[in-house]
């Protein structure tokens, strides 16, 4: 009898997740540019503290943020070679 409750449980509460869920994605949705981020940098001169361990700073500074550039991704598949 408890198995019942339980696939019962399991049942509602999927049905109550897939209802109340957003289906619907943004069309006009496009991946946010390198210029739009800003990232507090150093500039030439500034001094850089080196802190050992953990410890919360009021001021900060990133002195790199990665390689954020986009590129089409192309792969070349088994049968495409084979041509």
């Amino acid at each position: 009898m408890n198995l019942v409750w339980a696939l019962a449980i399991l049942v509602v509460s999927y049905a109550i997740t897939a209802l109340t869920s957003k289906t619907t994605k943004p069309k006009d949705a496009i991946p946010a540019r390198l210029s739009e981020f800003v990232f507090p940098t150093h500039e030439e001169g500034t001094p850089q503290p080196v802190i050992f361990g953990e410890c919360w700073t009021g001021d900060w500074m990133v002195l790199y943020y990665g390689n954020l550039s986009t590129e089409s991704i192309r792969a070349k598949s088994e049968s495409s070679k084979k041509k």
